[in-house]
């Protein structure tokens, strides 16, 4: 992007709704930052401001979100058929057809969501049934995400009116933990299972900005180091599933929870998919 780009209003309210910072420290991200949202959103960090994470699950403005798994719970699957307005997702005509859809989703055991377009409900494709849906309530209505996880167990929990679902594989039948770990996925938003599981793209991005924080801080560049990768491993005990505080007993981790109900019972995956 050009080094002379104008940052609108628009943008710096949009940058301060996302993270939280205020109007000014926005307009001086975004401009430092020649209009790049994720490079703004780092230079507000690097600041040593608390901004809200950017996530991709926040994404859908509007809609209904559903989890869902197959009756032996060896495949999960998450749509969200998004809409507008809320006035829209809360109507319970709208919750039931995208009710339909999932149980079309899950019969005919869909794997993406260009084949879920394609399945029928009655005589119609799901595909005909949303445009349906468009004409007789005149918004712009899709099934804007589809997500899938298969294993030996999976766990499906829908958090509030259809805003949130969460799917999590394990390795081995889960019983009730399983909607445990899903509770605490919906509630923390971890972004992998442990810290093994966290790209090295992000590792190397959270560390840029702590090495910078410490240097706004002012502390000596002999100690930099040793300071940021303690800001590096709060990073993965708050970011990362099995290292944080378990909500129902914040006395153990996720990990420790696990390991009391079966040593041997481990997360594979998860998914988390939340209206924005």
């Amino acid at each position: 992007m050009s080094t002379t780009a104008t940052i609108t209003a628009a943008e710096i309210n949009k940058l301060r709704q996302q993270t939280g910072a205020g109007m000014m420290d926005c307009r001086k991200a975004l401009t430092e930052s020649n209009g790049d949202f994720e490079a703004a959103i780092d230079y507000l960090r690097k600041k040593g401001q608390k901004v809200a994470a950017l996530r991709g699950d926040r994404e859908a403005k509007e809609g209904v979100v559903i989890a869902k798994t197959t009756d032996d719970n060896k495949t999960g699957l998450i749509i969200n058929v998004s809409c507008e307005t809320d006035f829209v997702s809360k109507n319970a005509e709208y919750v039931a057809f995208a009710q339909s859809i999932m149980d079309a989703a899950i019969a005919n055991n869909v794997k993406n969501v260009e084949e879920l377009n394609g399945v029928k409900i009655g005589n119609d494709t799901v595909a005909d049934k949303v445009n349906e849906q468009v004409a007789k309530i005149g918004e712009k209505i899709s099934v804007s995400r589809f997500e899938r996880l298969d294993a030996e167990f999976v766990a499906a929990y829908i958090h509030g009116a259809y805003r949130m679902g969460v799917l999590v594989a394990f390795n081995k039948t889960a019983g009730e933990a399983g909607k445990d770990i899903a509770m605490q996925i919906a509630a923390m938003n971890p972004i992998a299972v442990d810290a093994a599981s966290v790209p090295a793209e992000t590792i190397a991005r959270e560390k840029d900005i702590a090495m910078e924080q410490v240097k706004a801080e002012g502390k000596p560049a002999e100690m930099a180091e040793k300071i940021a990768m303690g800001k590096i491993n709060k990073f993965f005990k708050e970011s990362t599933l099995l290292a944080q505080p378990f909500v129902k007993d914040n006395n153990n981790s996720v990990g420790d929870y696990l390991k009391s109900i079966d040593a041997d019972l481990k997360v594979i995956s998860f998914k988390r998919v939340a209206l924005g």
